[in-house]
């Protein structure tokens, strides 16, 4: 195979998979995610429009 074509099906094979995974996947609700300063910490947001009830 040439390598044009190999670039070719590689993006639209990324872009297919991004269009299906953003058509199947359920909005992100920023209003219950943890700040980004606490990722991979496993503590839970304290403050802020954060700490509001479910």
């Amino acid at each position: 195979m040439n390598i044009p074509l190999l670039r070719s099906a590689f993006w639209i094979v990324l872009v297919a998979f991004i269009a299906w995974d953003y058509s199947h996947s359920k909005p992100v609700d920023l209003r219950f995610e943890a700040p980004l300063i606490a990722a991979g910490s496993g503590q839970h947001a304290s403050g802020g429009h954060c700490s509001m009830p479910d």
